[in-house]
């Protein structure tokens, strides 16, 4: 099959990631797979694919990803591909719009990455959100919340089903870390700084804790210097490393104790299977799209609540047992996320449309 998937750009985030570990693997498969975004800034997501043998065509560099000439632009890939599989809510909308105004034959897939979003919330644009899913010849949904929300917002249909996503986990599967000789405790969060993720309350975490736990944050996004500021204000800025945009993400979390996400809403975040795979207990906020994933493996804390993460977090760091059995049992739980059982199911369903 010719298979062309649509991404607003390959800049920091778990839709983005997930390009890089699938698109080689559903070539691997047998398929011609090419890449198309609308913002082609090259970043270091966009070297490793092109390293990889991926097409990738660019619809411009920088601006506004829903200004309408992206349409016409788009509607030139319309009919030249079997599949085109869109991701992000501008490549959702104007994917069929484009589709329309060419009329080609290439069946229409989109993955919902999130189990909700703002634009639920509004009231008048989910006659467009309706519309648009109806377009679409089938709808990934990456988690069995991320479905339940789905369906009924929109209604049941026959053509949405669940993948879950997945990593490629031999990367990061580590040795269980040993702490009981540790002087200080390195807890990391991996994740853009956006408006989905809840970095405020793992720095008010650490406000709790001793002064031999640091923070580090791995990634970026318009939220950082909002929570730089909140780690200055409350006097542990001298504890939180920002370490922006990294690529060696094992090697950061080989070199740490405790992993954390703390997140407002999910859908099924990639850098939790990452820290649960990587021998390091994982914790995370008890919402949609983590809870699935999470619970009866990794620890949960109420969303928000940061008296409560920091307990969990000494708890862990002072029981050497406690610590050795919820790193073992993340572990376990990770494998069952392996980014080739999804690249399988994704090729079935292709082939299947």
């Amino acid at each position: 099959m010719k298979i062309l998937h649509v991404i607003t750009s390959l800049r920091t985030g778990g839709a983005e990631h997930l390009m890089v570990d699938l698109l080689p693997r559903l070539r691997d498969l047998g398929n011609e797979v090419e890449l198309l975004i609308f913002d082609g800034t090259r970043t270091a997501f966009y070297e490793e694919l092109e390293q990889q043998g991926i097409k990738i065509h660019s619809l411009g560099i920088g601006g506004n990803v829903y200004h309408p000439r992206i349409i016409f632009k788009l509607s030139k890939f319309i009919g030249k591909y079997d599949i085109i599989h869109t991701h992000n809510t501008a490549c959702q909308l104007f994917a069929p719009i484009a589709k329309m105004l060419k009329c080609g034959k290439s069946k229409l897939v989109t993955t919902e990455h999130n189990a909700t979003n703002r634009r639920r919330g509004k009231w008048y644009l989910k006659v467009i959100d309706k519309w648009m899913y109806a377009r679409y010849n089938h709808i990934i949904c990456i988690a069995d919340q991320t479905y339940t929300n789905l369906v009924e917002y929109i209604g049941q249909k026959p053509n949405i089903s669940t993948i879950y996503n997945g990593v490629a986990i031999e990367r990061f599967l580590l040795p269980i870390n040993s702490i009981s000789d540790k002087k200080v405790f390195i807890i990391t969060m991996v994740s853009a700084f956006r408006d989905q993720k809840d970095q405020d309350t793992l720095v008010k975490a650490i406000k709790e804790l001793p002064d031999n736990y640091r923070l580090q944050f791995a990634g970026d996004g318009v939220r950082r210097p909002i929570v730089e500021e909140l780690a200055r204000s409350l006097g542990v800025a001298d504890r939180v490393d920002f370490l922006g945009i990294r690529t060696d993400i094992p090697e950061i979390l080989k070199a740490s104790d405790i992993v954390v996400l703390s997140s407002h809403w999910e859908g099924l975040s990639l850098s939790s299977i990452e820290g649960m795979a990587s021998g390091r207990p994982f914790i995370a906020s008890d919402v949609d799209g983590l809870r699935e994933v999470v619970k009866d493996a990794g620890i949960l804390f109420p969303h928000g609540d940061y008296k409560q993460l920091a307990k969990e977090i000494r708890q862990l760091c002072n029981n050497p047992v406690h610590y050795n059995v919820v790193a073992r049992e993340c572990q376990e739980r990770a494998k069952q996320f392996d980014i080739s059982i999804m690249a399988k199911k994704y090729n079935e369903l292709y082939k299947s449309l």
